[in-house]
């Protein structure tokens, strides 16, 4: 399934840092998630959707179903046409060990029972893809869809929200880039929620809200650069939470 990753905006000034007393830095942050989109193989109606938004499943754990009246009549018909060809097989077989059948009657029927057995296979794959399961142990953020509807091959169905995936995002400065580094550990705040360490797995190499052009002293000053951290414990954040991050910076050399 090809993953997709959803982004939540936090809507204001992210960059209002402020030094503390004890040399900290302090920054203007979101969490945001890398979400997980399940859908079907193939086209289909949607006969049962066994979660709702809200419940916590784990991996393998049934997700919904689609209507399997076609795969189940291709796999009887597979089946049939398995047992036709163990026959023809055998009866082949038993004309060779008596001089009675050519080689060539031997080796088409090996054949045509080969085939059978990978049509049945194939006829039990598609009929198995009908249940979907989930690929993550998660959260389920959101269900696009409800029983009876037709969805369509690669479309999302549901969204998963893995509790590894929550990070928080917040810019910084510039001037302050030499002395962080991936692996530092900083503290993040929220309102209605427990102070959590998180540490930082991502540092842009490309600065954003940069000027056109010409950088002055002035503009230079401007710069910032998106960094990444992961929480401690992730499944106490929620999505579009805005949060506080504090950065304690090394010295500088």
């Amino acid at each position: 399934m090809k993953r997709f990753r959803i982004l939540y905006l936090f809507p204001a000034l992210v960059l209002l840092a402020a030094c503390g007393q004890n040399g900290n830095q302090n920054f203007q942050g979101w969490i945001e998630a890398n979400l997980i989109f399940v859908g079907p193989d193939e086209n289909g109606r949607i006969e049962t959707m066994k979660v709702r938004e809200g419940d916590s499943v784990t991996k393998r754990a049934p997700l919904f179903s689609l209507e399997a009246d076609l795969q189940k009549a291709d796999e009887v018909a597979a089946r049939a046409a398995l047992e036709n060809a163990r026959a023809a097989f055998a009866r082949a077989e038993q004309l060779v060990k008596t001089n009675s059948g050519t080689q060539k009657s031997y080796d088409d029927a090996q054949a045509l029972l080969r085939e059978a057995e990978a049509k049945l296979n194939s006829a039990q794959t598609r009929l198995t893809r009908r249940s979907i399961v989930s690929p993550v142990t998660g959260v389920v953020q959101q269900v696009y869809f409800r029983e009876g509807e037709l969805v369509v091959a690669g479309r999302p169905i549901i969204a998963l929200l893995p509790p590894d995936n929550v990070k928080v995002r917040f810019y910084v400065a510039q001037a302050l880039l030499p002395r962080i580094s991936i692996g530092d550990m900083v503290a993040v705040h929220c309102d209605g929620c427990s102070a959590q360490n998180a540490k930082i797995s991502f540092i842009a190499r490309q600065a954003e809200f940069t000027p056109p052009v010409i950088y002055s002293e002035q503009e230079r000053s401007k710069l910032v650069f998106l960094v990444e951290a992961l929480p401690e414990r992730p499944a106490e954040m929620r999505v579009g939470l805005p949060v506080s991050v504090s950065v304690t910076p090394r010295e500088k050399k």
